[in-house]
């Protein structure tokens, strides 16, 4: 069956609103060896977390955009059930611009899908981690990131991975939530404070106002 179909009959079956998460993860040449395996392990905890709770699992839709040369979605929109992991490689420069530009014309057209279907929605998330420095403009993805904050319409948390992280450029996507940084190659414990927020968010009212746990950051996230 044509992906399109089976993504747009996931709607109708399911209308459970749902919480619109994109990924969009550093596959540089710095992230080679022990990081982007880290990395990928944490994923798969991850995804792993989201299917087994109830309500996250029927809330929760991920996208994963991955950067290095290029920007690819590596990981489309769909049920939690029918997502796994995507095998990440490593190698290459930083085109992060490209890859937020992407992640963010995903997640307009995954709330459109949404509306289209009649499924109610929660705020979309953008998840942006690095261990560098871009190597492409960035100057358009940064532009659009603060003006959907600032209107309410996406939330973004800025992970900046190891000493090489610029966090003064993730500053700059993240207007409203000040960029955190990652203890070691803590990735695993990262990804399940996120399931945990997901699920706490999945479990409240469109448009409510959710406090995150903030206590869940200590031991992999310098605050």
């Amino acid at each position: 069956m044509n992906e399109m179909i089976i993504r747009t009959n996931d709607l109708l079956e399911n209308p459970t609103p749902r919480v619109p998460v994109c990924l969009v993860l550093d596959t540089s040449g710095s992230m080679s060896g022990a990081p982007v395996n880290e990395l990928e392990s944490g994923l798969r905890s991850f995804l792993d977390a989201i299917r087994n709770d109830d309500m996250a699992r029927h809330a929760a839709e991920i996208s994963i955009v991955t950067f290095n040369d290029v920007a690819v979605q590596t990981m489309d929109f769909a049920s939690i059930d029918r997502q796994q992991a995507p095998v990440l490689a490593a190698g290459g420069s930083t085109a992060m611009g490209s890859a937020v530009d992407m992640a963010l014309n995903l997640l307009n057209k995954r709330k459109e899908a949404y509306q289209t279907s009649g499924v109610d929605y929660y705020q979309p998330w953008l998840v942006l981690m690095t261990d560098g420095q871009p190597t492409d403009s960035i100057e358009s993805a940064v532009r659009r990131c603060q003006q959907a904050v600032n209107e309410r319409k996406l939330s973004i948390f800025a992970i900046g991975v190891g000493n090489g992280a610029d966090m003064n450029t993730l500053a700059r996507f993240s207007p409203k939530r000040q960029p955190l940084k990652l203890q070691g190659l803590s990735f695993t414990n990262f990804f399940e404070w996120l399931s945990k927020s997901i699920a706490r968010v999945s479990a409240s009212t469109p448009g409510e106002s959710v406090p995150l746990d903030v206590n869940g950051l200590k031991g992999w996230a310098e605050i």
